[in-house]
């Protein structure tokens, strides 16, 4: 006796519960669009499918890069394109572009951008935090005299361990304003242990004010800045811009300051 043929199983008519499942909300939310683009395009359905998962990409990118920007903690929002390389001509274009592309990131390696106050370091700092971000490298960007007092509060309490993990998990970590204040001794030997956490694992984008001959007079020991250095400049990539600030560009421009006052002399 013949086996009777199966009979073919009905598709529901409703796609947007199973997209739903599956969470394919860009699918879900687009979809009588997309199939109408399909259809004007005749597009066969490996093309519609194709269009259709491109489309699904592209909304969790979006929604990565805005879950990475929020856990990254940046003060405020900085981009490449926004950065004035005519203001600072000791900038090259064609390096920051370089880094931009954050294979130094995904080599571990340091990034050191050094310069009097005002001159972009933050703002180049924050944008190249935000093109890793874009590239799936998770990112975290905090001061450094905050940082340093969450190693010590974190050590008085007998949390040092919990907390230095904190700041080694991310792929790249952003210390700004290193210099800005000195450091206590006990301080600097935090600092030490977590740029030993991370070399060679994880990368630092560091910003100072202060050349990295003075980063003795920074920690309050040369000796540990000398161990912290090593393992920073190792594998690392140096931008000094030698530059005005902004700020006291736009000052002189007003009228509001001596233009004859050189930046060392009215940043203090």
């Amino acid at each position: 006796m013949a086996n009777p043929k199966k009979v073919p199983t009905e598709l529901p008519n409703d796609l947007e519960p199973m997209l739903t499942r599956l969470k394919l909300t860009a699918m879900r939310d687009q979809l009588d669009t997309l199939l109408d683009q399909a259809a004007r395009a005749e597009l066969n359905l490996r093309e519609a499918l194709a269009m259709m998962c491109t489309a699904e990409i592209a909304r969790k990118d979006e929604r990565r890069i805005q879950m990475g920007l929020k856990i990254a903690h940046f003060p405020y929002v900085r981009t490449l394109e926004g950065f004035e390389y005519d203001a600072q001509p000791s900038v090259d274009p064609k390096q920051v572009r370089e880094l931009a592309a954050s294979r130094w990131v995904a080599n571990g390696d340091s990034v050191l951008l050094l310069g009097p106050p005002g001159v972009g370091k933050t703002h180049l700092a924050v944008a190249l935090g935000r093109e890793a971000i874009t590239r799936g490298y998770s990112t975290l960007y905090v001061a450094a005299t905050a940082l340093v007092t969450q190693l010590a509060r974190a050590h008085g309490d007998g949390r040092l361990e919990e907390k230095l993990m904190y700041f080694t998990k991310p792929k790249l970590l952003v210390v700004d304003e290193l210099g800005y204040l000195p450091f206590e001794a006990n301080a600097a030997h935090l600092f030490f242990q977590l740029v030993s956490r991370r070399y060679e694992r994880g990368s630092m984008l560091v910003t100072s004010n202060r050349s990295v001959s003075e980063w003795g007079g920074v920690f309050g020991d040369a000796v540990v800045a000398t161990a912290i250095l090593d393992r920073l400049l190792h594998h690392s990539h140096v931008l000094t811009i030698r530059g005005d600030s902004y700020r006291l560009r736009a000052k002189r421009k007003a009228g509001l300051i001596n233009p004859q006052l050189s930046t060392a002399e009215t940043a203090h």
